[in-house]
């Protein structure tokens, strides 16, 4: 169902079985998938590619025009996977460079007022809470939550299994499976309560926890606890992530004293 109160440019394209209510407004080269759902007064702007079965809510702006000075006009893509809930208000900036974009993957939940910078990634079944800016080129990874009010400033990446406790700033990398809390953010613990929720056996968090244990709480150089990681922990999937996470962030890490930082 398309209102004919909402605006739809003729080079839209739409899917089957999507829903568009009164005032919503559809830009030209925009996309949306089968079974979509765009509520009144929201704006789904010019290079939007957009899945299947998404419901944007009421003021809610997709691929808005990046707030980057670098940004000359060029078209750019904000790109958009399936089963995303996208609340009120949210803004969703568009990538800066024309062989770049913003991208949201799958089941994800936007709540109300979030803002995503320009060429930001957030993975799937992600759960972005009230309030939350990420700033441009971030990377979320899946199944991590940032609670109401999160600061994420650019190129900080934040890993998989990741609880951000609320009002937190974060101005580096968040490794994989551990909660951060406070500001300056510190170490919180392992996600043991949401990993398990989902699955995570005893014995996989043990050793996760063990992994963190070196890192966080031992009082050694990250190279060091790198080390002892590798001899401690049994190799697994999970391991690797840690330890890649690590390598690849390097000084960037968060929550571990500078003093401690090779």
């Amino acid at each position: 169902m398309i209102s004919s109160l909402a605006y739809v440019d003729p080079s839209a394209k739409i899917g089957a079985n999507v829903t568009i209510h009164p005032f919503a407004y559809i830009d030209k080269d925009v996309e949306i998938g089968d079974g979509s759902e765009i509520k009144p007064y929201a704006s789904i702007l010019a290079g939007t590619r957009m899945g299947k079965n998404n419901r944007v809510y009421q003021g809610a702006i997709i691929g808005a025009e990046p707030q980057d000075f670098r940004w000359k006009g060029e078209p750019t893509l904000c790109i958009i996977g399936d089963n995303n809930v996208i609340r009120e208000n949210v803004i969703i900036n568009r990538g800066i460079h024309p062989d770049s974009a913003t991208r949201i993957g799958s089941g994800n939940f936007l709540m109300a007022k979030s803002h995503i910078g320009h060429d930001t990634e957030i993975k799937g079944n992600c759960v972005i809470g009230n309030g939350v800016t990420i700033a441009g080129d971030c990377r979320i990874d899946e199944c991590t939550i940032l609670s109401s009010n999160v600061v994420v400033h650019e190129n900080s990446v934040v890993g998989k299994w990741v609880l951000v406790k609320g009002g937190c700033r974060i101005a580096g990398n968040v490794p994989p499976f551990i909660i951060v809390a406070h500001n300056p953010v510190a170490y919180y613990g392992v996600n043991a309560y949401v990993m398990r929720k989902n699955g995570y056996t005893e014995a996989r968090i043990s050793e996760i926890a063990k992994a963190y244990r070196n890192l966080y709480q031992s009082g050694i150089s990250v190279y060091n606890a790198l080390k002892r990681i590798e001899a401690d922990v049994e190799p697994s999937p999970d391991r690797d992530a840690i330890t890649d996470f690590i390598r690849a962030a390097n000084s960037r890490l968060v929550a571990i004293p500078l003093d401690l930082m090779d």
